[in-house]
């Protein structure tokens, strides 16, 4: 049977936390912050566990877990540690897992949306560095629905409460979208990035 992501039990931010949280036998909770902790067809949060991580930002979670990550993950965890981070975390514009893009669901689940902002507050919240770093790391597929520059936005409000400071890394497209870190060089550099400018235009 398919998980229906808008039951509200399933999707609520703070009930995933607190699981997330309680030690398990599937991987070490003091080296992974995964919420949830196990795998459903949404997913808010993926990251390692440092004092100084770099936040990465995609348009929607695959099938990564902890220990277990895809060829983008291992690209941002690289990256990451390559310009002085000790730790990443995975986040999305969008909460809806999906391995093609193009299964996103085709209109906005608003609860799915909400807990998602509840997720990236937290982030940023609970971010040690005074200043959270922010890698925009959604390549074209913002384009392939329309509410997601409307999720952009509302992260951008987020990040100028928290005074998050927005990078790319690689060339931007030619309308502006940030490079996706799958086939980035390891040594690939972060470049500050005008994220209220560029949100105008999606």
């Amino acid at each position: 049977m398919t998980e229906n992501i808008l039951t509200k039990t399933a999707c609520e931010f703070d009930l995933a936390l607190h699981q997330a949280l309680v030690e398990n036998e599937e991987y070490d909770v003091n080296k992974w912050l995964y919420v949830p902790n196990e795998y459903r067809n949404y997913r808010y949060i993926l990251g390692t566990t440092g004092k100084n991580p770099l936040i990465c930002i995609g348009i929607n979670p695959s099938t990564a877990k902890p220990d277990q990550l895809d060829n983008t993950l291992k690209s941002v965890d690289r990256i990451s540690r390559h310009n002085g981070y000790d730790g990443f975390i995975m986040f999305n514009v969008y909460a809806h897992r999906a391995t093609d893009p193009n299964n996103m669901e085709k209109e906005l689940n608003k609860y799915l949306h909400c807990q998602n902002m509840k997720a990236f507050e937290y982030v940023l919240k609970n971010t040690e560095n005074s200043t959270p770093s922010l890698w925009a790391a959604w390549g074209t597929i913002i384009e392939k629905r329309d509410y997601l520059s409307y999720c952009l936005k509302d992260m951008i409000d987020i990040g100028v409460k928290y005074e998050a400071d927005w990078y790319t890394a690689g060339k931007r497209s030619i309308k502006g979208h940030p490079h996706h870190p799958l086939y980035l060089k390891k040594d690939s550099k972060l470049d500050e990035f005008d994220v209220r400018d560029y949100s105008l235009n999606v």
